[in-house]
């Protein structure tokens, strides 16, 4: 398992033309990274003589000094089992080229040149170095008694993974370096940069990184200059980013008047999932054969764990800051699929089983903001509350106050009496509360509102979740069917937050209160009957686990193809009591969990084989239609046994 690997991004202080003082800011921030475990270490553009040294690039003395200290950063590497990417200047032929060098194990490993310039706030960088463009596909450079290979097309490769670099400017262009060397199959785009500061501009920079890290699916290491370099015409803020699949999970603070070290892991795990299953059709374009690989000799390091950076408990639920947003986005794109299914079918009204429950209150939601859309009346959603053996008191309040607060036709059947000649009929003993008693229930209610949906000439729609998708926690050819099921798309840990999105923005002081006592209700299908007083026995986390933790499962079994071993230790991390949003959960209860994912997750397929329509309104679904195809006899051995030794272990 490849796991996570260590990367650092360094920003010295620079004293312009320094190349002894500044070297030695390299070396020690080099050794510093390898202390704290870093494999690969990114300095700026040109860190060995200071970005703003103008025409002294183009003194001889200046030139030498910097080639002799790269010579010591070379061996500062020898002892640690560390890559350094360093920015210098070299001439080559008849001219000086801008360059990045990657050094390991007290050796030169390769020279890559700038090939792409730009004016830059009025600075030609065109006087001093010249494009990397005329430099022969194999040429090498003769450095401290060694050939050293020099060119654009250079593709560095470890053990566990491969980098490009860009300089600069390019990584602003549309033919930029970074999309060739992903689609040659770089995990790491190293950015070497020197990034004058003007009001706005680190904004647009750290969006473009974390963009570029989602469309060439891999991390971005980009690092600029700062403090020292010379304020004679602009001013070095210096930065230090790191992203992955479109965030950044580590960045520098800004104008810092000392040096800064950014260390982060990368998860080559989720970078090499996402590229086999969006990006293969890209290497066509681009065969590897294009670049030069360059074979690195420092052993890399991996860990399952992650140590420096967070884990987020809730992966399906939005970032704090585009909560309210996203929620209603998500709100309006399920009721616009309900309303074109309503349109194409020429239908205008829907059935909906309302119990009361998380579910069922959500399809209530979008099955009002879908008629809405249409300008039709909210007496064509018509709500069947069904209450049997296990209903509450409190569940059956709710659904009808809801019901009724929102203006539609409130019908009720009690399933009681059906459901017990349906005992007689098949010979089932109600005293013995089996799967045949729940599961004759879920049906009962099923086929009342199917049968009525053809009377009336209405739609039912489906109120089943994601969650309980991917756990088939659902009767099949009960609760499992319907006409349209609007939620499936929608895990249950994000449930929660739309219903209260929708409870803090409706405008109805009823309704929301209802809304937050609906989320304050146990997770149940009301199958069993209640305890003595009346409350809910039947609690389905009780039975199949936490849905935090399901829902987190799942999201990285489908959105990254991890296996047990990396979901849970991720697990580990995201619920060990750091996040107040959710509980906190020892390994045992985990691994306990874990087990029983994978375990029903191959079990219940056949329930997903045959699943209704609905929409896919988030990054990952389980319609057998395209989004998760998977026989229904697949075995589930393989991630049970690991499931098994991670446990005994």
């Amino acid at each position: 398992m490849k796991g996570f690997v260590k990367v650092a991004a360094a920003i010295p202080q620079t004293n312009v033309a320094d190349c002894v003082g500044n070297t030695q800011q390299i070396v020690g921030q080099i050794q510093e990274a390898a202390a704290r475990q870093a494999g690969l270490i990114v300095f700026p553009e040109l860190a060995i003589t200071g970005y703003s040294c103008k025409d002294l690039l183009l003194q001889d003395s200046l030139i030498k000094q910097a080639q002799n200290c790269l010579a010591e950063i070379a061996a500062a590497t020898q002892s640690a089992d560390i890559i350094a990417v360093v920015g210098l200047p070299i001439a080559y032929g008849n001219a000086l080229y801008d360059c990045a060098a990657v050094v390991e194990n007290g050796a030169v490993k390769g020279l890559v040149p700038k090939t792409i310039f730009l004016n830059d706030n009025n600075r030609n960088d065109l006087r001093w170095f010249k494009s990397a463009y005329g430099i022969a596909p194999n040429a090498t450079i003769r450095l401290f008694d060694q050939d050293v290979p020099i060119g654009r097309n250079l593709l560095f490769q470890t053990d566990l993974y491969s980098f490009g670099i860009e300089l600069g400017e390019e990584a602003t262009t549309p033919y930029r370096p970074a999309a060739h060397q992903a689609q040659a199959g770089a995990d790491l785009i190293l950015h070497l940069t020197a990034h004058s500061d003007v009001v706005g501009k680190y904004r647009q920079t750290k969006a473009q990184i974390a963009q570029t890290s989602k469309t060439l699916c891999c991390a971005c290491v980009s690092t600029s200059c700062g403090f020292g370099e010379s304020t004679q015409d602009g001013v070095f803020g210096g930065y230090s980013l790191i992203a992955e699949q479109g965030k950044v999970v580590a960045e520098a603070t800004r104008y810092s008047t000392v040096p800064q070290l950014t260390i982060a892991e990368i998860d080559l795990d989720r970078i090499g999932h996402s590229r086999r299953t969006h990006a293969m059709s890209l290497a066509v374009h681009h065969p590897q054969s294009a670049c030069r690989a360059i074979r690195l000799e420092t052993v890399a390091t991996a860990t399952p764990a992650c140590t420096t950076r967070s884990v987020n408990p809730l992966p399906f639920v939005p970032a704090s800051d585009t909560l309210a947003a996203d929620c209603e986005e998500v709100l309006t794109l399920q009721a616009l699929a309900l309303a074109k299914r309503l349109l194409h079918t020429h239908t205008q009204k829907i059935i909906i089983g309302v119990s009361g429950g998380l579910d069922s209150t959500l399809a209530l939601i979008v099955g009002i903001k879908a008629f809405d859309m249409l300008g039709l009346s909210h007496e064509g959603i018509v709500g069947y509350t069904m209450p049997g053996f296990g209903t509450t008191r409190r569940t059956h309040s709710n659904a009808t106050a809801l019901m009724e607060s929102l203006g539609i036709s409130v019908k009720e059947v009690p399933i009681h009496d059906a459901c017990k000649q349906h005992f007689s009929d098949i010979g089932l003993d109600p005293t013995k509360l089996d799967a045949a008693f729940e599961n004759s229930q879920a049906r009962e209610r099923t086929q009342i509102l199917m049968d009525v949906a053809n009377m009336i000439g209405a739609l039912v729609v489906g109120t089943g979740d994601l969650s309980e998708l991917a756990l088939g926690w659902a009767t099949y050819n009960g609760d499992h069917m319907s006409m349209y099921g609007v939620n499936a798309g929608i895990p249950k840990t994000l449930i929660k937050y739309l219903i209260r999105h929708y409870a803090e923005s409706c405008g109805n002081e009823a309704i929301s209160q209802i809304l937050l006592d609906v989320l304050d209700t146990p997770v149940s299908p009301e199958l069993l009957p209640s305890d003595d007083k009346g409350e809910i026995q039947q609690k389905t986390e009780d039975l199949v686990g936490p849905y935090e933790l399901h829902d987190f499962f799942l999201y990285h079994f489908l959105n990254n193809g991890y296996g047990p071993e990396k979901i849970y230790e991720l697990a580990k991390v995201a619920f060990s009591g750091t996040d107040p949003r959710v509980s906190t959960y020892d390994k045992t209860t985990i691994l306990k969990w874990l087990t029983t994912f994978f375990r029903r997750f191959f079990s219940q397929q056949f329930k997903r084989s045959c699943m209704p329509d609905g929409p896919q309104v988030l990054s990952c679904s389980l319609s057998p239609r395209g989004a998760w195809s998977m026989p229904t006899d697949a075995t589930a051995e393989l991630w049970l046994k690991e499931c098994e030794t991670l446990t005994n272990g």
